[in-house]
């Protein structure tokens, strides 16, 4: 069973960095690919980056692609967005996804599953 927790959030100054967790709070994420999707007021939900269970990752060809990194730790069942350079308009709910088995993940309408979000304000 699956239950994603995003974790991590907070609100920062222009110029931090943060780095979001994704955790299965029922188990593991062995096999799962993770997506980061991040939903801004007013906005509809994007795809920020993904990593499959090997590693191999995927971004958002948008303004984002250089500051984020998505990474996982298997052995500590865990994925991760790191960013960088935070900007006011990286202001959104950060999400994580996960797909069984995906080699490829970058649409928000492929998810098995989803988190309930983790808040990342960034004021200027």
């Amino acid at each position: 069973q699956v239950q994603l927790k995003e974790s991590g959030g907070g609100l920062v100054q222009a110029g931090q960095s943060l780095r979001l967790s994704c955790i299965n709070d029922k188990g593991s994420l062995e096999h799962y690919a993770i997506a980061w999707f991040r939903q801004a007021p007013g906005k509809e939900r994007e795809f920020v980056g993904s990593v499959t269970y090997v590693g191999i990752t995927e971004y958002s060809s948008g303004s984002t692609s250089d500051r984020y990194t998505v990474s996982r730790d298997n052995a500590r069942d865990t994925a991760y967005l790191q960013i960088i350079g935070l900007k006011p308009d990286d202001t959104a709910i950060y999400y994580c996804a996960a797909k069984y088995w995906a080699l490829k993940f970058n649409r928000a309408a492929e998810a098995e599953y989803w988190g309930q979000g983790t808040q990342v304000t960034v004021s200027s």
